[in-house]
């Protein structure tokens, strides 16, 4: 520890004229302060990812429990997406041992290239496939078929185990379009409902025997991505995460459960500004609007550098700064799941730490303690370990709330800084309806006395 003179200790000193020659301790000479220094870590302890949306469909419109789609029925479902996502989606047929209907591993693109959303009618971009995990019989007739099976999963193994298009080895497969239809409408700038229409009749597959068969689907299941091949790989084995299930029998459980741990908004923070002050309320006072001295950017655009300068020559702070280059990083950046930010400031008894970092893929959200700050000397000693428990998710009430990791005017996908609709509010603990997630599964913030 060091030792700094306050505030007090100065306007005595020359006040009272008192020289700084003696080497003897003048018992009017006010004590100087202690002085600690902090390192301040703040970490990404966010999941990361794969998919903004994924979910079951298995009840046909009108029905009260679900059940397989037969011809004149409909699923639907809705989910919401960024700029650039695709639609993937699996169902059975189910006169067969293991075809199923989906797009490719590229997906039903959801976005034109002028930027808005693809809606009407998508079929022409559903094909039929083959899981490859049980041998095949005649469509219609197969007695390991799941109308007829004696059980789930009794088929005997194909030898072949690729996933492929299916192939009409009994020349009484229907086309896509005479089982199913697929159209998409808009219910939202970033969301859609998808609608799955049985277009078959009760006559749409004949079998050997001559016999007019219907081809009901399957409840089935559906995510939203970016990357490529989401469920599986033509000409790869399937992966074993849930498609024989659908493909074989029809249960969409185990994919659903893959794919939803799989899927959430990928937390993100951004550079950040930090003050030590003494007095309250120096970044923001809850339930007032903003102060506008640069805490907008941060929470609109992860721009910390109007806030730190400000911060710089406000009175009340004793100083200030920015953290922005992640630990092992060559220069400032964003920072993602299993990074941190570090960085050190000097106290003394009755100092206060305030800081905020953007909640990255919102519109204004910040997290910050809460406005007085952190002691960072409760009860007399220096504080030590992790204080998590003191930061919230924060509304800056500057910009208009979109659905999280979504958002057009949210980072990253915003055409540019200070670009969403001006909301005019006031700053409080968000409470907008959407779901962020608890605040220590996104960030972790510890302080170190280290000298």
């Amino acid at each position: 520890m060091t030792k700094r003179w306050n505030l007090w200790s100065v306007l005595a000193l020359a006040v009272l004229g008192l020289g700084a020659c003696d080497d003897e301790e003048d018992p009017m000479m006010p004590p100087m302060v202690e002085e600690t220094t902090f390192q301040v870590t703040v970490e990404n302890v966010s999941a990361a990812y794969d998919f903004a949306a994924s979910g079951v469909f298995n009840t046909p419109a009108g029905a009260a429990a679900p059940g397989p789609l037969t011809p004149g029925g409909i699923y639907e479902f809705s989910f919401s997406a960024p700029p650039g996502a695709s639609l993937s989606f699996v169902t059975m047929m189910v006169q067969s041992n293991d075809f199923f209907y989906a797009p490719d591993g590229d997906g039903i693109a959801l976005w034109n290239e002028d930027g808005s959303q693809v809606t009407g009618d998508v079929t022409g971009q559903v094909l039929l496939w083959d899981s490859g995990t049980e041998i095949n019989e005649e469509p219609g007739l197969g007695e390991n078929q799941v109308i007829r099976q004696s059980g789930p999963d009794s088929g005997p193994v194909d030898p072949d185990t690729d996933v492929r298009l299916a192939p009409d080895v009994y020349d009484n497969l229907p086309a896509v379009e005479e089982v199913l239809r697929v159209t998409l409408s808009s219910d939202g700038p970033t969301r859609w409902t998808a609608r799955i229409e049985n277009v078959g009749t009760a006559e749409t597959l004949t079998t050997s025997d001559g016999a007019m068969h219907p081809v009901p689907l399957s409840p089935g299941v559906f995510v939203v991505h970016s990357g490529a091949d989401p469920i599986f790989t033509a000409g790869e084995p399937d992966r074993g995460q849930g498609l024989e299930g659908i493909a074989e029998d029809g249960t969409p459980g185990d994919l659903a459960s893959e794919l939803g741990g799989r899927t959430g908004v990928t937390g993100i923070l951004s550079p950040g500004a930090w003050a030590v002050h003494q007095e309250a309320s120096v970044l923001f006072a809850a339930g007032q609007p903003d102060y506008g001295v640069g805490l907008e950017a941060i929470a609109e655009d992860g721009d910390p550098s109007g806030l730190v300068a400000s911060l710089g020559s406000d009175a009340g702070v004793s100083s200030a700064g920015a953290f922005n280059t992640p630990e092992g990083a060559s220069g400032p950046g964003p920072l993602t799941p299993g990074g941190s930010y570090s960085f050190e400031l000097m106290a003394v008894p009755g100092d206060r730490l305030s800081l905020a970092t953007m909640y990255v893929q919102s519109n204004d959200l910040f997290f910050a303690p809460g406005e007085p700050g952190i002691d960072l000397f409760p009860g007399g000693t220096a504080v030590n370990g992790d204080i998590t428990g003191m930061i919230l998710l924060w509304d800056a009430g500057t910009e208009v709330n979109e659905r999280p990791g979504v958002g057009l005017f949210q980072a990253p996908r915003q055409p540019g800084p200070d670009t969403g609709t001006t909301e005019n509010g006031d700053v409080r603990q968000v409470d907008d309806g959407y779901s962020y997630g608890a605040v220590d599964a996104r960030i972790r913030v510890t302080i170190t006395p280290v000298g």
